[in-house]
């Protein structure tokens, strides 16, 4: 996976922010599943107390009721045949737990008060009693309802949370991790070809260079050398020329003395005639 992705820096940006993103995701969900732990673990506690005290009640209620058919006869038919409205009413409303919505219900009085003649004959005290202990077993069971709904609401979202907890955890996080990894470890390899791709260009510079002096060296120790060798020469030839003047001289200074003592034996020859 972390090899389909190319090792650039702006997908090591790209990785790095979803790093911190799932990080702080992952401390969220982490907070959120111990809050919703808490909330679950105490609406369990009350069911389970709720239970308890609805077996009481549950007992009390349904023996009051046989107690009062005991005392005033069969009157299920009777409250049937009436036109009764009911006193009391479920209502219901949403409590926010870390994100979970969770339903309550709660129970309130319409105000309609039953005035039906039961119990004239006999029974009425046992009547009076059995609707006292079947209205506070109707608000246990209300309670109980509204804990058990919230119960199952909480569990199904303590697992989906638990759930991302995990995958975050075990999945995404050490998957973006190697991911970085990956990515940081082919960026220096890079840079570290880059490094050596530049010394060698930087040694071929350095050699191109060296080698441009030694030329230039060359040439002008062959330039200097040549300029000596054309010195030479002139000052050869310039010295042929002087040896030649002066032998010209000297040949002309001879003549000159040739010609006087031939001048002079002339001048004897007519002194003689």
């Amino acid at each position: 996976m972390a090899e389909n992705i190319p090792p650039t820096r702006m997908n090591l940006t790209l990785y790095k922010g979803k790093h911190v993103a799932a990080a702080k995701g992952y401390d969220l969900l982490k907070r959120k599943a111990d809050a919703l732990k808490v909330r679950f673990r105490d609406i369990m506690k009350q069911i389970y107390s709720t239970k308890v005290g609805m077996a009481d009640q549950s007992s009390a209620a349904f023996f009051s009721l046989t107690s009062a058919e005991y005392a005033a006869g069969n009157f299920r038919s009777k409250i049937l045949e009436n036109n009764m409205q009911a006193s009391v009413r479920v209502t219901s409303r949403t409590d926010n737990v870390a994100g979970v919505k969770l339903p309550v219900f709660s129970e309130y009085s319409t105000g309609v008060e039953n005035t039906e003649t039961l119990g004239l004959a006999g029974g009425a005290r046992k009547i009076t009693s059995c609707r006292e202990n079947f209205s506070e077993y109707l608000s246990a069971l209300i309670k109980l309802a509204s804990l058990q709904t919230s119960f199952v609401t909480l569990d199904e979202a303590l697992k989906v949370t638990n759930r991302r907890v995990n995958a975050l955890e075990n999945v995404t996080i050490p998957r973006i991790a190697a991911t970085l990894k990956y990515i940081s470890r082919e960026l220096d390899e890079l840079e570290r070809e880059d490094f050596t791709r530049l010394k060698k260009v930087q040694a071929k510079k350095e050699e191109a260079i060296k080698l441009e002096a030694l030329k230039k060296a060359a040439e002008e120790a062959a330039n200097n050398a040549n300029d000596d060798n054309h010195s030479n020469n002139n000052q050869s030839h310039s010295g042929g020329k002087n040896k030649k003047k002066k032998n010209k001289k000297n040949n002309n200074n001879n003549n000159d003395d040739e010609s006087n003592v031939l001048s002079g034996f002339d001048a004897a020859d007519d002194n003689d005639e």
